[in-house]
């Protein structure tokens, strides 16, 4: 049977296996040990101890780097532009275009790590619209590797009591039968603006939308 194809999520064209395909094992996520090796590992799982304010936070060399560098988002974050720029670790300022660029950065590292909860975390506390998280994960399970190139930053912008960030991008595919994609597009990160009410979590950047087209 010729395989019709399905774009999953924003990202890869996939054929939709026959009932005759079996359907590839899932695979744990890697780990951040893994990654990057053992003491590097350990040592921006330090720096996300000492910003985090959770009591347990996720800040172990053993889940994803991704997920690692997410709580430390979250926690630079909640310190806000002036106090961030006090802590060792905190990166860039949490309201700037190039925070907005990690999301998108930290999105693809899930991805490449298998650790799909942290992923689909980048689009929101819900997800990614109009999207459930099982199709979302099975939606990458042929993909043996993704990678990320970000272009030149658009400005932040304000609508509607939002922030807007445009981030190009050209991803680098390989799936699980060794053939290689590249997508080129522009993802939309958001945040809302800091106003009166907005909680930690809605002043974060998000993905918002994606805009990618398969390169041929």
């Amino acid at each position: 049977m010729t395989p019709r194809w399905l774009l999953c999520g924003p990202l890869l064209l996939l054929p939709i296996a026959s009932s005759a395909m079996a359907a590839p094992a899932e695979r744990a996520p890697r780990s951040c040990a893994q990654e990057l090796g053992r003491q590097p590992a350990q040592a921006l799982a330090d720096t996300c101890r000492a910003l985090s304010p959770a009591t347990h936070p996720p800040c172990n060399a053993a889940n994803s780097c991704a997920l690692v560098q997410d709580e430390i988002a979250r926690s630079c974050a909640l310190f806000g532009d002036g106090e961030a720029a006090k802590q060792p670790g905190c990166g860039p300022r949490p309201s700037s275009a190039e925070a907005a660029a990690a999301v998108v950065q930290r999105y693809y590292r899930a991805l490449d790590a298998r650790d799909y909860g942290t992923a689909w975390q980048q689009w929101g506390d819900d997800g990614q619209p109009g999207n459930s998280y099982e199709r979302f994960r099975q939606g990458y399970a042929k993909t043996r590797s993704v990678g990320v190139t970000l272009g030149q930053l658009g400005p932040v912008e304000g609508a509607a009591g939002s922030l807007y960030v445009s981030v190009p991008v050209t991803v680098n595919a390989q799936l699980s039968d060794g053939r290689r994609q590249t997508f080129t597009g522009t993802y939309q990160v958001r945040r809302v603006n800091d106003v009166d009410g907005a909680s930690a979590e809605q002043r974060r950047w998000h993905l918002d939308s994606a805009k990618l087209s398969l390169k041929r």
